[in-house]
Protein backbone atom coordinates (compact mmCIF):
# COMPACT_ATOMS: atom_id res chain seq x y z
CA UNK A 1 0.00 0.00 0.00
CA UNK A 2 3.09 2.26 0.57
CA UNK A 3 4.57 1.94 -2.44
CA UNK A 4 1.20 2.47 -4.37
CA UNK A 5 0.62 5.57 -2.16
CA UNK A 6 4.24 7.08 -3.82
CA UNK A 7 3.85 5.99 -6.99
CA UNK A 8 0.29 7.94 -7.08
CA UNK A 9 2.31 11.28 -5.44
CA UNK A 10 4.86 11.10 -8.24
CA UNK A 11 2.32 11.27 -10.58
CA UNK A 12 0.55 13.64 -9.15
CA UNK A 13 3.72 15.87 -9.38
CA UNK A 14 3.95 15.08 -13.00
CA UNK A 15 1.21 16.35 -13.38
CA UNK A 16 1.57 19.74 -11.85
CA UNK A 17 4.63 20.77 -12.20
CA UNK A 18 4.16 22.74 -15.40
CA UNK A 19 1.65 24.67 -13.02
CA UNK A 20 3.17 28.44 -11.48
CA UNK A 21 2.35 29.25 -7.73
CA UNK A 22 0.68 32.25 -8.78
CA UNK A 23 -1.84 29.95 -10.61
CA UNK A 24 -2.88 28.17 -7.35
CA UNK A 25 -3.79 30.32 -3.79
CA UNK A 26 -2.15 29.72 -0.53
CA UNK A 27 -4.75 27.44 1.76
CA UNK A 28 -5.29 28.32 5.86
CA UNK A 29 -7.92 25.80 7.23
CA UNK A 30 -8.68 26.58 10.92
CA UNK A 31 -10.31 24.00 13.48
CA UNK A 32 -11.87 25.52 16.84
CA UNK A 33 -12.07 22.52 19.25
CA UNK A 34 -15.61 21.84 20.73
CA UNK A 35 -17.29 24.91 19.77
CA UNK A 36 -20.83 25.35 19.16
CA UNK A 37 -22.90 26.22 15.82
CA UNK A 38 -24.41 30.10 17.86
CA UNK A 39 -20.84 31.04 19.18
CA UNK A 40 -19.70 33.20 16.51
CA UNK A 41 -21.27 36.55 15.94
CA UNK A 42 -21.16 35.46 12.78
CA UNK A 43 -23.86 32.58 13.24
CA UNK A 44 -25.94 34.57 16.24
CA UNK A 45 -23.35 34.58 19.17
CA UNK A 46 -22.90 37.64 20.91
CA UNK A 47 -19.14 36.31 21.42
CA UNK A 48 -16.85 39.47 20.30
CA UNK A 49 -15.04 37.58 17.09
CA UNK A 50 -14.51 40.19 14.47
CA UNK A 51 -12.05 38.81 12.82
CA UNK A 52 -13.84 35.46 12.12
CA UNK A 53 -17.39 38.05 11.47
CA UNK A 54 -15.01 39.80 8.48
CA UNK A 55 -14.20 36.59 6.91
CA UNK A 56 -18.14 35.57 7.16
CA UNK A 57 -19.41 39.01 5.76
CA UNK A 58 -16.40 39.11 2.87
CA UNK A 59 -16.73 35.41 1.81
CA UNK A 60 -19.38 32.81 2.36
CA UNK A 61 -21.19 30.95 5.20
CA UNK A 62 -22.71 27.32 5.19
CA UNK A 63 -26.06 26.99 6.67
CA UNK A 64 -25.98 23.28 6.68
CA UNK A 65 -22.17 21.78 7.12
CA UNK A 66 -21.44 18.90 8.93
CA UNK A 67 -18.17 17.15 11.21
CA UNK A 68 -17.78 13.97 12.55
CA UNK A 69 -18.99 14.17 15.84
CA UNK A 70 -15.91 14.32 17.72
CA UNK A 71 -12.54 15.58 17.50
CA UNK A 72 -10.53 12.60 16.64
CA UNK A 73 -12.95 11.10 13.62
CA UNK A 74 -13.02 14.91 12.38
CA UNK A 75 -9.46 16.03 12.34
CA UNK A 76 -8.98 12.01 10.18
CA UNK A 77 -11.90 13.05 7.84
CA UNK A 78 -10.24 16.89 6.94
CA UNK A 79 -6.71 15.45 6.78
CA UNK A 80 -8.06 12.43 3.96
CA UNK A 81 -10.97 13.69 2.63
CA UNK A 82 -12.00 9.79 3.82
CA UNK A 83 -14.78 8.82 6.42
CA UNK A 84 -12.72 8.64 9.46
CA UNK A 85 -13.24 4.19 9.48
CA UNK A 86 -11.92 4.17 6.47
CA UNK A 87 -8.35 5.75 7.92
CA UNK A 88 -8.14 3.90 11.20
CA UNK A 89 -10.18 6.58 13.12
CA UNK A 90 -13.33 5.32 14.19
CA UNK A 91 -12.90 6.29 17.66
CA UNK A 92 -10.76 7.98 19.90
CA UNK A 93 -7.11 8.38 19.48
CA UNK A 94 -4.92 4.81 20.75
CA UNK A 95 -2.70 5.77 23.26
CA UNK A 96 0.79 5.33 23.40
CA UNK A 97 1.33 1.64 25.91
CA UNK A 98 -1.57 0.82 23.87
CA UNK A 99 -0.50 -2.60 21.81
CA UNK A 100 -0.79 -1.37 17.97
CA UNK A 101 -3.59 -2.73 16.14
CA UNK A 102 -5.21 -1.64 12.75
CA UNK A 103 -8.61 -1.64 11.25
CA UNK A 104 -11.66 1.11 11.44
CA UNK A 105 -10.74 1.61 15.00
CA UNK A 106 -7.31 1.47 15.29
CA UNK A 107 -6.81 5.09 16.51
CA UNK A 108 -3.99 6.34 14.48
CA UNK A 109 -4.01 7.82 11.31
CA UNK A 110 -3.39 4.77 8.93
CA UNK A 111 0.33 5.14 6.68
CA UNK A 112 -1.39 4.54 3.80
CA UNK A 113 -3.56 7.23 3.66
CA UNK A 114 -2.55 10.85 1.77
CA UNK A 115 -2.96 13.60 3.49
CA UNK A 116 -4.10 16.80 2.41
CA UNK A 117 -0.47 17.84 3.49
CA UNK A 118 0.86 15.46 1.53
CA UNK A 119 -0.93 16.17 -1.84
CA UNK A 120 -0.14 19.68 -1.75
CA UNK A 121 3.35 19.21 -0.76
CA UNK A 122 4.11 17.02 -4.21
CA UNK A 123 1.92 19.92 -5.66
CA UNK A 124 4.54 22.44 -5.04
CA UNK A 125 3.23 24.05 -1.40
CA UNK A 126 4.88 24.42 1.85
CA UNK A 127 3.33 22.52 4.30
CA UNK A 128 2.38 23.74 7.97
CA UNK A 129 0.50 23.08 11.16
CA UNK A 130 0.28 24.55 14.23
CA UNK A 131 -2.24 23.25 16.78
CA UNK A 132 -3.61 19.80 17.75
CA UNK A 133 -2.57 17.00 16.01
CA UNK A 134 -4.70 14.01 17.93
CA UNK A 135 -4.52 11.39 15.33
CA UNK A 136 -1.75 9.27 16.28
CA UNK A 137 0.68 9.56 19.94
CA UNK A 138 3.37 7.34 18.44
CA UNK A 139 5.91 9.67 16.71
CA UNK A 140 5.92 7.11 13.60
CA UNK A 141 2.30 8.93 13.47
CA UNK A 142 3.17 12.57 14.07
CA UNK A 143 2.19 15.36 11.67
CA UNK A 144 6.09 15.07 9.63
CA UNK A 145 5.43 11.64 8.98
CA UNK A 146 1.96 13.01 7.29
CA UNK A 147 3.10 15.45 5.04
CA UNK A 148 3.88 18.88 7.15
CA UNK A 149 7.21 20.48 6.87
CA UNK A 150 7.05 22.76 10.26
CA UNK A 151 5.06 21.77 13.11
CA UNK A 152 3.92 23.06 16.63
CA UNK A 153 1.27 22.31 18.91
CA UNK A 154 0.34 19.71 20.75
CA UNK A 155 0.16 16.18 19.81
CA UNK A 156 -2.85 14.67 22.66
CA UNK A 157 -6.07 15.78 23.58
CA UNK A 158 -7.53 17.94 26.26
CA UNK A 159 -4.58 19.95 27.97
CA UNK A 160 -4.52 22.85 30.36
CA UNK A 161 -3.70 25.83 28.72
CA UNK A 162 -0.73 26.91 31.07
CA UNK A 163 0.93 23.61 31.84
CA UNK A 164 1.70 20.55 30.63
CA UNK A 165 0.20 18.06 33.28
CA UNK A 166 2.24 14.92 33.52
CA UNK A 167 0.26 12.82 35.68
CA UNK A 168 -3.35 13.13 33.82
CA UNK A 169 -4.73 9.90 33.33
CA UNK A 170 -2.93 10.21 29.34
CA UNK A 171 0.02 11.80 29.38
CA UNK A 172 0.32 15.02 26.94
CA UNK A 173 2.75 15.50 24.48
CA UNK A 174 3.69 18.56 23.06
CA UNK A 175 6.13 18.74 20.01
CA UNK A 176 8.36 21.31 18.14
CA UNK A 177 8.55 19.73 14.16
CA UNK A 178 9.72 16.02 15.55
CA UNK A 179 11.16 16.63 19.03
CA UNK A 180 9.30 16.78 22.44
CA UNK A 181 8.70 20.55 24.00
CA UNK A 182 8.39 21.52 26.99
CA UNK A 183 6.34 25.15 27.80
CA UNK A 184 8.09 27.50 30.25
CA UNK A 185 7.09 28.01 33.46
CA UNK A 186 5.31 30.83 33.07
CA UNK A 187 4.01 33.40 30.61
CA UNK A 188 2.52 30.60 28.58
CA UNK A 189 -1.28 30.28 27.14
CA UNK A 190 -1.60 27.04 24.34
CA UNK A 191 -3.93 29.41 22.43
CA UNK A 192 -1.34 32.15 22.17
CA UNK A 193 1.45 29.68 21.37
CA UNK A 194 -0.40 27.82 18.45
CA UNK A 195 -0.98 31.50 16.88
CA UNK A 196 2.57 32.41 17.29
CA UNK A 197 4.42 29.84 15.64
CA UNK A 198 1.50 29.47 12.69
CA UNK A 199 2.63 33.82 12.41
CA UNK A 200 6.69 32.89 12.50
CA UNK A 201 6.24 29.64 9.92
CA UNK A 202 4.68 31.98 7.48
CA UNK A 203 7.26 34.86 8.24
CA UNK A 204 9.76 32.42 7.29
CA UNK A 205 7.96 31.17 4.13
CA UNK A 206 9.37 31.83 0.64
CA UNK A 207 7.36 34.03 -1.47
CA UNK A 208 7.76 31.80 -4.47
CA UNK A 209 5.54 29.27 -3.57
CA UNK A 210 2.05 28.89 -2.05
CA UNK A 211 1.60 27.25 1.26
CA UNK A 212 -0.35 25.35 2.93
CA UNK A 213 -1.31 26.54 7.22
CA UNK A 214 -3.39 24.04 9.16
CA UNK A 215 -4.24 26.22 12.61
CA UNK A 216 -5.86 23.28 14.84
CA UNK A 217 -7.12 25.56 18.05
CA UNK A 218 -7.82 23.54 21.52
CA UNK A 219 -10.15 26.34 22.06
CA UNK A 220 -12.62 26.70 23.78
CA UNK A 221 -12.07 22.68 24.85
CA UNK A 222 -12.57 22.45 28.45
CA UNK A 223 -10.54 22.91 30.94
CA UNK A 224 -12.02 26.82 30.96
CA UNK A 225 -9.04 29.05 31.09
CA UNK A 226 -8.64 32.27 29.85
CA UNK A 227 -6.70 35.19 30.60
CA UNK A 228 -7.93 37.57 32.96
CA UNK A 229 -7.96 40.97 30.61
CA UNK A 230 -10.62 38.75 28.32
CA UNK A 231 -12.38 37.38 30.91
CA UNK A 232 -13.19 40.91 32.25
CA UNK A 233 -14.98 41.84 28.77
CA UNK A 234 -17.75 39.06 30.07
CA UNK A 235 -18.05 39.71 33.54
CA UNK A 236 -21.92 39.60 34.23
CA UNK A 237 -22.71 38.97 30.16
CA UNK A 238 -24.25 35.69 31.43
CA UNK A 239 -25.78 36.63 34.56
CA UNK A 240 -29.06 36.21 33.29
CA UNK A 241 -28.61 32.29 32.45
CA UNK A 242 -28.77 29.44 29.57
CA UNK A 243 -32.17 30.28 28.54
CA UNK A 244 -32.14 33.62 27.79
CA UNK A 245 -28.67 33.21 26.08
CA UNK A 246 -30.55 30.43 24.26
CA UNK A 247 -33.89 32.81 23.35
CA UNK A 248 -31.41 35.70 22.19
CA UNK A 249 -29.01 33.76 20.15
CA UNK A 250 -32.07 32.24 18.18
CA UNK A 251 -33.35 35.97 17.60
CA UNK A 252 -30.05 36.95 16.26
CA UNK A 253 -29.91 34.07 14.26
CA UNK A 254 -33.32 34.58 12.43
CA UNK A 255 -32.67 38.28 11.60
CA UNK A 256 -29.16 37.31 10.18
CA UNK A 257 -30.79 34.85 8.43
CA UNK A 258 -28.50 31.90 8.97
CA UNK A 259 -31.45 29.85 10.14
CA UNK A 260 -35.29 30.18 8.87
CA UNK A 261 -38.78 29.23 10.07
CA UNK A 262 -37.67 25.65 9.97
CA UNK A 263 -35.36 26.25 12.70
CA UNK A 264 -38.02 25.92 15.88
CA UNK A 265 -35.76 26.73 19.12
CA UNK A 266 -35.38 23.14 20.68
CA UNK A 267 -36.78 22.87 23.86
CA UNK A 268 -34.61 22.77 27.20
CA UNK A 269 -34.04 18.89 27.68
CA UNK A 270 -36.10 17.39 30.37
CA UNK A 271 -32.91 16.82 33.03
CA UNK A 272 -31.52 20.08 32.70
CA UNK A 273 -32.80 22.94 35.45
CA UNK A 274 -33.39 26.33 34.73
CA UNK A 275 -31.62 29.29 35.55
CA UNK A 276 -33.78 29.99 38.56
CA UNK A 277 -33.08 26.51 39.77
CA UNK A 278 -29.35 27.19 40.31
CA UNK A 279 -28.17 27.90 43.84
CA UNK A 280 -24.26 29.39 42.44
CA UNK A 281 -25.65 31.38 39.45
CA UNK A 282 -21.90 33.52 39.94
CA UNK A 283 -19.84 30.02 39.24
CA UNK A 284 -21.75 29.12 36.21
CA UNK A 285 -22.06 32.91 34.68
CA UNK A 286 -18.18 32.86 35.61
CA UNK A 287 -17.83 29.60 33.46
CA UNK A 288 -19.53 30.49 30.49
CA UNK A 289 -17.55 33.97 30.53
CA UNK A 290 -14.58 31.89 30.64
CA UNK A 291 -15.46 29.63 27.68
CA UNK A 292 -16.42 33.39 26.01
CA UNK A 293 -13.05 34.77 26.45
CA UNK A 294 -10.93 31.45 24.96
CA UNK A 295 -13.32 31.90 21.81
CA UNK A 296 -12.61 35.54 22.17
CA UNK A 297 -8.40 34.84 22.33
CA UNK A 298 -8.73 32.64 19.53
CA UNK A 299 -10.00 35.40 17.30
CA UNK A 300 -7.70 37.70 17.99
CA UNK A 301 -5.02 35.00 17.33
CA UNK A 302 -7.00 34.58 13.99
CA UNK A 303 -6.90 38.32 13.43
CA UNK A 304 -3.14 37.90 13.90
CA UNK A 305 -2.50 35.05 11.09
CA UNK A 306 -4.62 37.82 9.31
CA UNK A 307 -2.20 40.44 9.58
CA UNK A 308 0.72 38.78 8.76
CA UNK A 309 -0.75 37.25 5.41
CA UNK A 310 -2.07 40.84 4.25
CA UNK A 311 1.97 42.03 5.39
CA UNK A 312 2.85 39.33 2.86
CA UNK A 313 0.40 40.63 0.45
CA UNK A 314 -1.44 37.24 -0.21
CA UNK A 315 -4.35 37.75 1.24
CA UNK A 316 -6.48 38.04 -2.37
CA UNK A 317 -5.00 35.02 -3.13
CA UNK A 318 -5.56 32.93 -0.02
CA UNK A 319 -8.76 30.48 0.34
CA UNK A 320 -9.40 30.35 4.27
CA UNK A 321 -11.70 27.72 5.64
CA UNK A 322 -12.84 27.86 9.53
CA UNK A 323 -15.01 25.19 10.84
CA UNK A 324 -15.54 23.14 14.24
CA UNK A 325 -14.48 19.90 15.15
CA UNK A 326 -18.07 18.85 16.38
CA UNK A 327 -20.42 20.51 18.56
CA UNK A 328 -20.75 22.22 22.16
CA UNK A 329 -19.65 19.75 24.82
CA UNK A 330 -22.01 18.44 27.56
CA UNK A 331 -19.00 17.03 29.58
CA UNK A 332 -18.53 16.92 32.62
CA UNK A 333 -14.76 16.61 33.90
CA UNK A 334 -14.72 16.37 37.70
CA UNK A 335 -13.81 12.71 37.78
CA UNK A 336 -10.73 13.48 36.52
CA UNK A 337 -9.83 15.20 39.62
CA UNK A 338 -7.51 17.91 38.71
CA UNK A 339 -9.23 20.77 39.59
CA UNK A 340 -7.68 22.42 42.40
CA UNK A 341 -10.30 23.52 44.88
CA UNK A 342 -9.03 26.86 45.88
CA UNK A 343 -8.59 28.21 42.39
CA UNK A 344 -12.01 29.54 39.91
CA UNK A 345 -12.55 28.87 36.24
CA UNK A 346 -9.93 30.03 34.05
CA UNK A 347 -7.28 30.64 36.78
CA UNK A 348 -4.31 28.03 36.21
CA UNK A 349 -5.03 25.32 38.70
CA UNK A 350 -8.63 25.38 37.93
CA UNK A 351 -9.62 22.06 35.78
CA UNK A 352 -13.38 22.79 34.94
CA UNK A 353 -16.02 22.73 32.10
CA UNK A 354 -19.17 24.60 31.46
CA UNK A 355 -21.67 21.45 31.00
CA UNK A 356 -24.48 20.58 29.64
CA UNK A 357 -26.72 23.30 30.04
CA UNK A 358 -24.41 25.87 28.88
CA UNK A 359 -23.80 23.15 25.96
CA UNK A 360 -26.77 23.61 24.94
CA UNK A 361 -27.10 27.14 24.45
CA UNK A 362 -23.66 27.32 22.57
CA UNK A 363 -25.71 24.71 20.11
CA UNK A 364 -28.69 26.93 19.89
CA UNK A 365 -31.38 25.82 18.54
CA UNK A 366 -30.41 22.17 18.22
CA UNK A 367 -29.98 19.69 20.69
CA UNK A 368 -28.14 16.79 21.98
CA UNK A 369 -24.39 17.69 21.53
CA UNK A 370 -20.62 16.04 20.78
CA UNK A 371 -20.50 12.32 20.44
CA UNK A 372 -24.05 12.63 19.27
CA UNK A 373 -24.92 12.70 15.60
CA UNK A 374 -28.26 14.56 16.20
CA UNK A 375 -27.39 18.35 14.38
CA UNK A 376 -26.58 19.52 18.10
CA UNK A 377 -23.04 17.02 17.83
CA UNK A 378 -22.07 17.80 13.72
CA UNK A 379 -23.30 20.67 12.57
CA UNK A 380 -20.31 23.23 12.71
CA UNK A 381 -20.16 26.94 11.25
CA UNK A 382 -18.00 26.65 8.06
CA UNK A 383 -16.95 29.70 6.70
CA UNK A 384 -14.88 30.27 3.43
CA UNK A 385 -12.85 33.18 2.49
CA UNK A 386 -10.96 34.17 -0.33
CA UNK A 387 -11.14 37.79 -2.33
CA UNK A 388 -9.73 36.47 -5.77
CA UNK A 389 -12.01 33.52 -6.29
CA UNK A 390 -15.57 33.96 -4.60
CA UNK A 391 -18.20 36.17 -5.88
CA UNK A 392 -21.39 37.78 -4.33
CA UNK A 393 -19.51 37.66 -0.88
CA UNK A 394 -21.73 37.61 2.10
CA UNK A 395 -24.02 34.53 1.13
CA UNK A 396 -25.42 31.98 3.14
CA UNK A 397 -24.96 28.66 1.18
CA UNK A 398 -27.95 26.27 2.24
CA UNK A 399 -26.66 22.76 0.56
CA UNK A 400 -24.96 20.60 2.75
CA UNK A 401 -21.03 19.90 3.12
CA UNK A 402 -19.11 17.71 5.22
CA UNK A 403 -15.76 17.93 7.11
CA UNK A 404 -14.94 15.21 3.54
CA UNK A 405 -15.33 17.24 1.40
CA UNK A 406 -12.69 19.87 1.87
CA UNK A 407 -9.63 17.67 0.37
CA UNK A 408 -11.67 17.49 -2.28
CA UNK A 409 -12.56 21.73 -2.42
CA UNK A 410 -8.52 22.47 -1.74
CA UNK A 411 -7.75 20.07 -4.51
CA UNK A 412 -9.65 21.61 -7.28
CA UNK A 413 -8.50 25.46 -5.67
CA UNK A 414 -4.72 24.12 -5.92
CA UNK A 415 -5.38 22.19 -9.44
CA UNK A 416 -4.00 19.35 -8.41
CA UNK A 417 -4.94 15.64 -8.57
CA UNK A 418 -7.04 14.30 -5.99
CA UNK A 419 -6.57 11.40 -4.45
CA UNK A 420 -9.65 8.62 -3.70
CA UNK A 421 -11.78 10.56 -1.82
CA UNK A 422 -15.32 9.70 -0.10
CA UNK A 423 -16.12 13.67 -0.63
CA UNK A 424 -17.24 16.32 -3.71
CA UNK A 425 -15.82 19.37 -4.61
CA UNK A 426 -17.40 22.48 -2.69
CA UNK A 427 -15.68 25.03 -4.74
CA UNK A 428 -18.68 25.64 -7.30
CA UNK A 429 -20.42 26.73 -4.77
CA UNK A 430 -18.40 28.65 -3.14
CA UNK A 431 -17.85 30.33 -6.05
CA UNK A 432 -21.26 30.77 -6.95
CA UNK A 433 -20.91 28.88 -10.32
CA UNK A 434 -23.97 26.61 -9.00
CA UNK A 435 -26.47 26.79 -6.50
CA UNK A 436 -26.90 23.75 -5.07
CA UNK A 437 -26.14 19.69 -5.71
CA UNK A 438 -28.41 17.13 -6.71
CA UNK A 439 -29.22 14.66 -3.76
CA UNK A 440 -26.37 13.10 -1.84
CA UNK A 441 -26.47 10.43 1.11
CA UNK A 442 -23.73 11.32 4.04
CA UNK A 443 -22.97 9.02 7.00
CA UNK A 444 -22.15 8.90 10.97
CA UNK A 445 -20.91 6.50 13.68
CA UNK A 446 -19.19 7.14 16.63
CA UNK A 447 -19.50 5.03 20.31
CA UNK A 448 -22.13 3.21 18.78
CA UNK A 449 -24.45 6.79 17.71
CA UNK A 450 -25.02 6.65 14.17
CA UNK A 451 -26.91 8.42 11.11
CA UNK A 452 -27.25 8.85 7.37
CA UNK A 453 -28.87 12.02 5.70
CA UNK A 454 -30.18 11.43 2.56
CA UNK A 455 -31.72 14.44 0.78
CA UNK A 456 -34.00 16.27 3.72
CA UNK A 457 -34.35 13.05 5.29
CA UNK A 458 -32.15 11.78 8.45
CA UNK A 459 -32.12 8.83 10.20
CA UNK A 460 -30.53 8.55 13.84
CA UNK A 461 -30.02 6.01 16.49
CA UNK A 462 -28.74 6.75 19.78
CA UNK A 463 -26.37 4.35 21.08
CA UNK A 464 -28.08 1.58 23.73
CA UNK A 465 -31.43 2.46 22.08
CA UNK A 466 -33.08 -0.34 19.50
CA UNK A 467 -35.22 2.15 17.75
CA UNK A 468 -33.96 4.37 14.88
CA UNK A 469 -36.01 7.85 15.01
CA UNK A 470 -36.69 9.22 11.61
CA UNK A 471 -36.69 13.23 11.22
CA UNK A 472 -37.23 15.75 8.13
CA UNK A 473 -34.78 18.47 8.00
CA UNK A 474 -36.78 20.24 5.46
CA UNK A 475 -39.28 20.98 8.13
CA UNK A 476 -37.96 20.01 11.30
CA UNK A 477 -34.30 21.39 11.27
CA UNK A 478 -34.10 20.86 14.95
CA UNK A 479 -35.22 17.08 15.07
CA UNK A 480 -38.11 17.88 17.17
CA UNK A 481 -41.22 14.84 15.78
CA UNK A 482 -39.86 11.70 14.99
CA UNK A 483 -41.66 10.23 11.50
CA UNK A 484 -40.61 7.14 11.64
CA UNK A 485 -44.05 5.15 12.48
CA UNK A 486 -45.39 7.22 9.45
CA UNK A 487 -42.48 6.48 7.25
CA UNK A 488 -41.78 2.86 8.11
CA UNK A 489 -40.59 2.31 4.41
CA UNK A 490 -37.97 5.10 4.45
CA UNK A 491 -36.48 4.02 7.55
CA UNK A 492 -36.53 0.83 6.26
CA UNK A 493 -34.09 1.65 3.09
CA UNK A 494 -32.32 4.48 4.65
CA UNK A 495 -31.68 1.77 7.48
CA UNK A 496 -30.44 -1.11 4.83
CA UNK A 497 -28.18 2.07 3.21
CA UNK A 498 -26.59 2.70 6.37
CA UNK A 499 -25.84 -1.48 7.25
CA UNK A 500 -24.17 -1.13 3.43
CA UNK A 501 -22.38 1.99 4.11
CA UNK A 502 -21.06 0.60 7.48
CA UNK A 503 -20.47 -3.51 6.30
CA UNK A 504 -17.76 -1.67 3.29
CA UNK A 505 -15.94 0.33 6.00
CA UNK A 506 -15.93 -2.35 9.00
CA UNK A 507 -18.22 -0.14 11.20
CA UNK A 508 -19.06 -1.82 14.33
CA UNK A 509 -22.61 -3.00 14.00
CA UNK A 510 -23.18 -2.87 17.83
CA UNK A 511 -21.24 -1.05 20.46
Amino acid sequence: MKGLRVIALLLMGIMCSCRTATDRPNIVIILADDLGYSDLGAYGGEIDTPHLDALATNGVRFRQFYNAGRCCPTRASLLTGRYPHGVGMGSMVSPVDRELTTGPYQGYLSESAITLAEMLQDAGYSTYMSGKWHVGERSQHWPQVHGFERYFGLISGASSYYEIITDQPRKRQMVLDDAPWIPPDSGFYMTDAFTDYAVEFLQSHPTDQPFLLYLAYTAPHWPLHALPEDISKYEHVYDLGWDHLRSERYEKMLELGVIDESYSLSPRSSGLASWQEMMDKNDWSLRMAVYAAMIDRMDQGIGRVMDQIHAMDAMDQTLIIFLSDNGGSSESVESRQLHDPETVAGERGSYLAYQEAWANASNTPFRLYKQWMHEGGIATPLIAHWPAGILRPGRIIDTPGHVIDLMATVASAAQTTLPHSDGINLLPLIQAQQDHWPERTLYWEHIGNRAIRQGDWKLVLERNEQQWRLYNLAMDATELYDLSVEFPEIVSRLQHQWARWADSLGVRMSE
